[in-house]
């Protein structure tokens, strides 16, 4: 199978214990590594630790960087334990259940559902939504680890146009399955989204709306970084994406759902691992003076 370069990584905000989740989750999901662990000093946040690791094939960062925010159900991470792919498909989902559950909350029980013979959502015990479930295999291949996106409260009813919206901004990008609630489905609306998925950047999403009374929303505790090849590709998705001055920092950005994005320059990563202790803090202090990253600065602050 031909690895596809991931141009959008989810990035996971933890107060401090960044280093020991990746671990744990390491430890639980096949082809999975820590690949770089790297303290910022001085932040706002004081030291933040920036860890890079890999679950299952699929890339994600993740910092220790103080009590900001807090992980919801609004984003989780569907797994994907199909029986075309992996034998033992349902016990492997079993034991990831298991460990999952050490000390987490059981969102819906791993269970017989009308979409799947096994299917369970659960909160780790980092706060972190994980939807575990054993596919069908007929029909297109779907990788094991989909980032979902649940649209609730105010946002319920927008997740068909929030889908259509990425698909028009990003590239190499495709709707997959769409199934919309019936009548009788109260409080879901009718013609609302059920399930959803979309692929961005060859990357897969599922997105749904739900009406129940769900006391949480999306916040910056999950973001996903956008690799950018160049400063005009940084400029047209900032100018596209965001849509809340006030959470306009460092590269970050609030689209007009809600949802968290950083726009990153692709060379960032090779910077960072290229540069001395000192080198890191000088960057970084760059960054901190900035909206919009500028690849331009970048680079001056590097080369000091």
């Amino acid at each position: 199978m031909t690895k596809i370069t991931q141009n959008i990584v989810p990035h996971l905000w933890y107060d401090k214990e960044a280093k020991e989740a990746a671990e744990f989750y390491a430890s639980i999901f096949p082809d999975s590594r820590i690949a770089k662990v790297t303290t910022l000093h001085d932040t706002p946040s004081g030291n933040a630790e920036l860890v890079s690791f890999e679950l299952w094939g699929q890339k994600f960062m993740a910092i220790s960087a103080g009590p900001y925010f807090k992980f919801n159900p609004s984003v989780s991470f569907m797994v994907n334990f199909d029986p075309s792919r992996e034998k033992d498909a349902s016990e492997k989902i079993d034991d990831v259940w298991n460990k999952l559950s050490n000390g987490g909350t059981v969102l819906m029980p791993l269970d017989k559902y009308p979409f799947s013979e096994r299917y369970g959502w659960i909160q780790d015990k980092y706060g972190l939504s994980w939807q575990l479930i054993l596919t069908n295999p007929e029909g297109e291949e779907r990788p094991p680890i989909i980032t979902s996106l649940l649209f609730v409260g105010d946002q319920c009813g927008k997740a068909e146009e929030a889908m259509n919206f990425y698909l028009s901004v990003f590239k190499n990008s495709k709707q997959g399955h769409l199934a919309r609630y019936p009548k009788g489905m109260e409080p879901d609306k009718e013609g609302t989204i059920m399930f959803s998925d979309f692929m961005l950047e060859n990357q897969w999403f599922t997105a749904m709306d739900s009406a129940h009374d769900h006391r949480f929303n999306f916040n910056e505790a999950i973001s996903f970084m956008v690799y950018c090849d160049t400063q005009e590709e940084i400029d047209s998705y900032w100018e596209k994406l965001s849509a809340v001055p006030e959470s306009e920092q460092c590269g970050w950005l609030k689209d007009k759902f809600g949802v968290s994005w950083q726009i990153v320059p692709k060379e960032m990563d090779e910077i960072m691992s290229k540069s001395t202790p000192e080198q890191i803090n000088h960057i970084n202090k760059e960054i901190l003076k900035m909206k919009k990253i500028d690849i331009a600065e970048l680079h001056k602050a590097y080369k000091g």
